[in-house]
């Protein structure tokens, strides 16, 4: 595929993913959400890349989806009628992925599964997808000039994109429900004062902080660590019970100190740099380790 929607480029291990419709203050379409699956796809699998940053063109990071588009703005076939079976049982079937299934949703679960750590740049308005797609982002960070709403009441839908899984993990439930009722913009200063965003930067230096965190995990850190610690936090945490997790934390150790872990003891001891020769296409045996 081609990328129209979004600019995709690699330097030093660090995949920038650039939202690039600025005329439209990249409002979402479609396409760019077929784009970006396939570079959080691509970019998992890669051992090229070792950390993403995601940021928007131009003045705005992404107004939510493009509503002026023929037929229904939310890309949903109408014309079909499907049971809570038909998504549990069909879930792959094209019909159902294309037709039914929210396409911010689409894109929220290719960075949920993806295995390197996102950063994202919120560099302007942030809203519906905008704002949405961000829940699944490891960092988030926001120029003074962002702004978040999570504005699907006032249009008279219900949050996507995965959302009401992840905003109340991330801001607790009562944040989550007075944001989404109100349906109002969310300065930056308020996203950071409830944990939406964990640093408000000048807008002169927010791809610079971005990087310089990729960085350090592209240059200093294990990938196949890195890799799973990003799928140990998310999953792990919403298991029912810690001695689930204290299973995997188990099998991890297990092979991350045979591993690269062995370096990184030997590196601590010595006083210098480590230099870890795991691969993340190269996972140990039992990831993944959840039911596909």
């Amino acid at each position: 595929m081609n990328f129209e929607t979004i600019n995709h480029h690699v330097v030093d291990g660090i995949l920038t993913i650039t939202l690039n419709r600025p005329d439209r203050l990249n409002a979402f379409v479609l396409r760019m959400g077929e784009e970006l699956i396939l570079a959080f796809n691509q970019a998992s699998e890669d051992d090229a890349i070792r950390a993403i940053v995601v940021t928007g063109a131009g003045r705005a990071f992404c107004a939510g989806m493009d509503l002026n588009t023929e037929g229904n703005a939310f890309g949903i076939n109408e014309t079909l009628t499907p049971t809570l079976a038909d998504l549990e049982q069909r879930f792959n079937d094209p019909e159902i992925e294309h037709g039914i299934r929210d396409a911010g949703g689409r894109v929220t679960l290719a960075i949920f599964d993806c295995k390197k750590p996102v950063i994202a740049a919120v560099n302007g308005v942030a809203v519906g997808f905008g704002a949405t797609m961000l829940l699944a982002m490891d960092i988030r960070l926001a120029s003074d000039k962002a702004r978040f709403g999570f504005v699907f009441g006032r249009l008279g839908i219900v949050p996507e994109a995965c959302s009401s899984w992840f905003l109340p993990k991330v801001v607790g439930i009562s944040k989550a429900l007075e944001w989404t009722y109100s349906a109002e913009l969310i300065p930056a200063e308020e996203a950071l004062r409830c944990n939406l965003v964990s640093e408000v930067i000048v807008p002169e230096m927010l791809l610079e902080r971005a990087y310089a965190l990729a960085r350090t995990i592209a240059n200093e850190r294990s990938p196949v660590s890195t890799a799973l610690i990003r799928q140990m936090m998310y999953r792990n945490s919403a298991l029912p019970h810690p001695r689930e997790a204290h299973i995997i934390e188990s099998l991890g150790m297990l092979y991350t100190s045979r591993a690269d872990g062995k370096e990184g003891v030997a590196a601590f001891i010595e006083k210098r740099p480590a230099k870890f020769k795991s691969r993340a296409s190269e996972m140990p045996p039992f990831y993944p380790w959840w039911p596909r």
